[in-house]
């Protein structure tokens, strides 16, 4: 467990109101053609990757995407924010007072949303040129956008570089000469350089040392707190997950099996394989035990099996799992799930 300094956020149990939501996501899919070898290179297939994702995200909120490599959450992310063309559905992103349909933007407009979101890469190694010096990397946005030059644009750099705790004279120095935990302060620098609302943050922690992986995310929190951020945390490290984040939707083969408050996530899950991540994340709390394995590999996307994607490993599989896909419900305030177990008329068909 990583020694994080920071508390357990607290959920909200007022309704969400229209000037609350900075982000709503309807039924997002993004697909990849796969076609045949040779001259005629028919298609032959189609990768599932993002299929049918829905959620809200509030301002100041931070929301954890999970799930296991290949499940589909990075590129959710990267679709959201256009950085692939999504194959269908609604991305509303709320700007200067009115609700913006990325999806549907044309790329000649987006450099003017760009300003308003953000990525933090997982890779701290490779996300910075090192031909650049780390001044013109973090002030490289605000050239592009012209939104300062000369004696602004060095004062703006310089302010940032403190905020995530480098010095301004490591400016003028190129990453090479950082270590993994500076360079990603370098890359949180260059992506909030423009104070954006919307930050994703993809896999932010998990090239880092653990020793550092606590200061960053603490630095993140503390940012978030500053500038009134709103984050997306990537992320496949359940127990930093548990500690950053306010809500987390669980993604299995493409699509978003459960949605939750973190307490109530971690306390009581509810899809069988929000159970099984838990149950691999070791708990401090000897009382607190759920063992819940499951075998296999998760489902491919250009393969998934009739009706539910996760029964063929799901230990609590019955018959309808094998021939509808169940759909992301309410089953109670705060939570949504996509199981047939939630359903009112599931103990009647168990066998």
């Amino acid at each position: 467990m990583i020694p994080l300094e920071i508390n357990s956020p607290t959920e909200t149990e007022r309704e969400t109101t229209e000037t609350d939501l900075l982000l709503s996501v309807r039924n997002l899919c993004k697909f990849f053609p796969v076609f045949s070898r040779g001259f005629l290179k028919k298609q032959i297939a189609t990768i599932k990757a993002v299929d049918q994702v829905s959620f809200d995200l509030k301002r100041g909120e931070i929301l954890g995407l999970v799930g296991e490599s290949g499940s589909g959450k990075t590129t959710c992310a990267r679709t959201i924010l256009r950085a692939l063309q999504p194959t269908a559905g609604e991305v509303l992103f709320r700007a200067n007072g009115k609700s913006i349909d990325l999806a549907k933007v044309p790329e000649r407009d987006l450099k003017a949303l760009r300003t308003k979101m953000q990525m933090i890469f997982q890779d701290p190694f490779s996300s910075l040129n090192p031909r650049m010096t780390v001044g013109a990397i973090v002030g490289e946005p605000l050239t592009i956008h012209r939104l300062a030059k000369g004696s602004e644009w060095e004062d703006r750099i310089v302010e940032m570089l403190r905020k995530v705790g480098l010095k301004p004279e490591h400016r003028q120095r190129y990453p090479h000469a950082f270590s993994g935990g500076q360079r990603q302060r370098i890359g949180i620098a260059r992506a909030l350089i423009m104070q954006p609302s919307l930050v994703i943050a993809d896999e932010a922690v998990s090239a880092l040392d653990v020793s550092v992986q606590a200061q960053v995310i603490n630095l993140l929190k503390d940012l978030q707190n500053e500038f009134n951020l709103t984050y997306i945390f990537v992320a496949h490290d359940l127990s930093v997950v548990r500690h950053v984040c306010d809500r987390v939707a669980v993604m299995y083969a493409g699509k978003i099996v459960e949605i939750a408050p973190t307490r109530d996530l971690f306390e009581t899950p509810r899809h069988p394989y929000t159970k099984a991540l838990i149950s691999a994340v070791p708990n401090p709390d000897p009382d607190i035990k759920l063992d819940f394995s499951i075998g296999g590999e998760v489902a491919d996307p250009g393969k998934l099996p009739p009706g539910c994607s996760f029964h063929p490993r799901c230990p609590e599989c019955f018959a309808p799992c094998k021939i509808e896909s169940p759909e992301l419900i309410r089953t109670e305030e705060g939570r949504q799930t996509a199981c047939h177990l939630d359903r009112p008329q599931a103990s009647e068909e168990l066998p």
